[in-house]
């Protein structure tokens, strides 16, 4: 079995290494991801500038590019004669829950991998972004617990234009009180913009919302990470939905 490995957080990132360590054991592992850090970049795609590919180690590619650049980099340019049987994305440092997917680079490099015929698996710990310094980060356990599932050949269940997105909490696999098929919830923020200046007095500003807690309704993610439990999302990446149908086709009946 051949996996690709991307990421957000970075080719230094500590949880790709400990995700490339574990998988490594199952599977031949290549591991493609940015040469810096790129979170929150969303689906970006470089078509306006040259893209450079750089070996870190056997098997380790750094690319200047974003998330998706560098799946897709992967599967057209470094395995195209040997394409892999799945694309993992992660470890991200910190979740990937409700509608941060629609930011998260991390969810955009498996999401890449899908639209090209490969299965996808994205995977991040719940932990702040901006941990305090005594704060630990149980990158294993997600590692642990994606290798398990790879090796028991989860991807085969991951139908054409659908992803699987992981969120495992920060704690010792001890620690974990289960799993969960969960379906997205919805992350609250503060939405605040800071307002500064600089020192001509001209100002700038920085996004700064504040976490605020989730809806924290039964069976989404949200909720799920919050009982200590490993959330599993299967998303449509086809975006289609039944909510409503019968009122929508009564809407256009009435055109």
């Amino acid at each position: 079995m051949k996996i690709l490995i991307c990421n957000d957080d970075g080719v230094h990132a500590p949880g790709i290494k400990i995700l490339a360590q574990y998988l490594s054991e199952v599977a031949e592992v290549i591991v493609v991801a940015p040469l810096e850090e790129r979170s929150t970049t969303g689906h970006t795609l470089t078509l306006d500038h040259p893209l450079r590919v750089v070996e870190i180690s056997p098997k380790v590619w750094g690319c200047s590019g974003y998330p998706a650049d560098c799946a897709l980099m992967g599967l057209a340019e470094i395995m195209k004669d040997d394409r892999p049987d799945l694309i993992v994305s992660g470890i991200n440092r910190g979740a990937n829950l409700g509608q941060d997917v629609y930011y998260s680079g991390t969810v955009a490099a498996a999401r890449e991998a899908i639209f090209h015929g490969i299965p996808g698996i994205s995977v991040s710990s719940v932990l702040d972004f901006l941990p305090a310094p005594t704060v630990k980060h149980h990158y294993e356990t997600a590692a642990q617990f994606i290798q398990k599932i790879v090796k028991n050949g989860a991807h085969e269940l991951i139908a054409p234009m659908h992803l699987l997105n992981v969120n495992v909490p920060n704690v010792e696999i001890e620690k974990i009180e289960g799993m969960e098929l969960t379906h997205l919830g919805f992350r609250h923020y503060s939405e605040e913009i800071q307002r500064r200046h600089d020192f001509r007095e001209r100002p700038y500003y920085w996004i700064g919302g504040v976490y605020k807690g989730s809806s924290r309704q039964i069976g989404t993610d949200c909720w799920a990470v919050e009982q200590n439990k490993i959330s599993l999302s299967v998303l449509n990446l086809l975006g289609q939905s039944s909510e409503k149908i019968d009122e929508w086709k009564s809407f256009l009946n009435q055109l």
